[in-house]
């Protein structure tokens, strides 16, 4: 019986040493010590990147990339972040005052590309590897691997990822050309369309506009709403003739999505529409001197309110005419209401009192319409002031809520709310608002954030409650923070109440802290050898830093 050329997979070389070569002999014939050449041949085709496979045509060679080299240091950096990713419990367990390598990447990169660095060749299959585990990293990574990664990634189809989020690495062609984006529009890959439809619509919205319609009858629902979703960028009101018509979208994902887009444009007739119901519902109820809000929400959900986007079945547990009121609201433009309110301004608006009950509806209503129109004036009013319980403000108790309204104003106030916030009332109900401050931390949150877990220390509670917070103080912390902090990585005594080894769990978590954010400090000045880091930049939600 001929033996077969194919080279073994790693599943088989495994089951064969499992089974002993006595009982399945290799295909490729011999034994043992064959078998472990196999493996070894195996383990460098893996790390060098390419999977064994028949013999082919020899692969076109790696393009050129003329960004500059790593510095030396940065380089042997990058090494350790990855080769602590797949160190044997690297990822979980308890690590001691030891920082986190492996959350340390992302950060990494963004400063490797902000410098215009590019990647070591031989640290690529590692690079590819690390973004194929973690999504979160596949934008920094790509980026920073270059038309290099690219080319890799085409050798091994365990890295097909990086060819779909990409545009194929090849440049789009001149927007002005129409042969050319007409031909790519009808040929090219997903990835590389959605990048075409953003450069043509930057240069020519209506042109891009057109370029939709002229497949838009036959894709596929999902890529139609992403093709929809890209029309958030320059929203304008030469979108409104195709928003509408995709209100009558046979997918109810695009056509909800096609009546967010027109929400937040306040002059259109779609918003127009969506007012007139609201305000048919809300309006105020002037008995003496005071004006409460009165509020009749719909008796039915009509054929019209449906093509406009609302959803007519409530989920479980709901009301039909309060789900149905939601909706009106959220859609509605917020401009509508001071007119509707005699002038009042947004917060006048919201501490008046709601009739029969329907405060908590309508106020949440207004959150959504907030955060959907990016309206600061009303993300303020509806947050109310930081050191009111989130139970007793004006807007809504869910922090998840809350988090979404923060990011609606700009950066640095919501770091000092978030720090008022946490002065007030503690570091339990703040985690999630901490994840949409802009990194690194500036004063006065930091400084907040410290030292509320100082108080958490001293008061005895259990540490592993702050563990989370502790996580986010490593990687968003200012780095320079670190020798202040010093003092709290010293074991104190324990209280007589506190946990059992809490005290040691906390100067080991401080000292883990403190050394997470020298070894930032390192990292920035390996990358940028002789310059002083700037902040990093964050995409308005801290995720930069995350």
């Amino acid at each position: 019986m001929p033996r077969s050329t194919t080279p073994p997979s790693w599943e088989e070389l495994v089951t064969t040493a499992l089974l002993g070569t006595d009982r399945r002999p290799p295909e490729q014939g011999g034994g043992p010590a064959e078998l472990l050449d196999a493996a070894a041949l195996h383990t460098v085709r893996r790390r060098a990147g390419l999977l064994p496979a028949p013999a082919a045509a020899r692969p076109a060679p790696a393009p050129v990339d003329p960004r500059p080299p790593l510095p030396p240091a940065a380089r042997r950096r990058l090494a350790q972040l990855l080769a602590d990713r797949s160190a044997p419990g690297g990822s979980g367990g308890r690590r001691g005052a030891a920082p986190d390598l492996t959350e340390l990447i992302p950060q990494w990169l963004a400063i490797a590309n902000r410098c215009g660095f590019r990647a070591p060749a031989t640290l690529l299959p590692q690079l590819l590897d690390a973004a194929r585990s973690r999504t979160d990293l596949r934008p920094q990574t790509l980026a920073f691997a270059g038309p290099r990664g690219l080319w890799l990634a085409g050798l091994n189809p365990e890295w097909t990822f990086a060819l779909r989020a990409s545009s194929g690495g090849s440049p789009l062609p001149d927007v002005t050309d129409r042969d050319a984006v007409a031909r790519l529009w009808e040929e090219g890959l997903f990835a590389e369309r959605v990048a075409l439809l953003a450069g043509v619509r930057a240069h020519d919205p209506a042109g891009a506009l057109a370029l939709l319609a002229t497949t838009w009858a036959t894709e596929r629902a999902e890529d139609r709403l992403m093709f929809l979703d890209s029309l958030r960028t320059g929203l304008s009101a030469v979108d409104e003739p195709f928003l509408e018509r995709s209100l009558a979208d046979r997918s109810r994902n695009v056509r909800s999505t096609a009546a967010e887009l027109l929400s937040a444009l306040p002059r259109s007739a779609f918003a127009g529409r969506m007012a007139a119901r609201a305000m048919s519902c809300v309006s105020p109820d002037i008995t003496g001197d005071e004006a409460i809000i009165a509020v009749e929400a719909p008796h039915e959900c009509d054929a019209a309110m449906e093509r406009d986007g609302v959803v007519a079945a409530a989920p479980p547990g709901r009301g039909e005419r309060s789900w149905w009121l939601g909706q009106l609201v959220e859609a509605a433009p917020l401009p509508t209401w001071p007119a509707r309110f005699g002038g009042r301004s947004a917060r006048e608006i919201v501490d008046l009192p709601v009739a029969d009950g329907w405060a908590d509806e309508l106020h949440t209503a207004w959150c959504r319409a907030a955060v959907r129109q990016r309206d600061p004036e009303w993300a303020r009013a509806l947050l109310g002031a930081p050191s009111v319980p989130p139970s007793n403000g004006p807007g809504t108790a869910s922090l998840a809520e809350r988090s979404k309204l923060l990011a609606v104003l700009p950066a640095a106030e919501r770091g000092d709310w978030v720090a008022d916030f946490i002065a007030a009332h503690g570091l339990s109900e703040a985690f999630q608002l901490l994840g949409v401050c802009p990194t690194p931390w500036a004063e006065p949150l930091g400084r907040s954030v410290v030292d509320a877990l100082d108080i958490a220390r001293d008061a005895g509670s259990y540490p592993w409650s702050f563990s989370g917070v502790m996580g986010l103080a490593e990687r968003c912390l200012n780095p320079a923070e670190a020798d202040r902090l010093d003092v709290l990585t010293t074991p104190q005594d324990e209280p007589e109440d506190a946990s059992p080894g809490a005290n040691g769990y906390w100067s080991e978590a401080f000292q883990r802290l403190v050394s997470t954010l020298r070894l930032r400090a390192a990292m920035e000045s390996e990358l940028m050898p002789g310059r002083a880091p700037a902040p990093l930049p964050t995409d308005g939600n801290g995720e930069t830093g995350r």
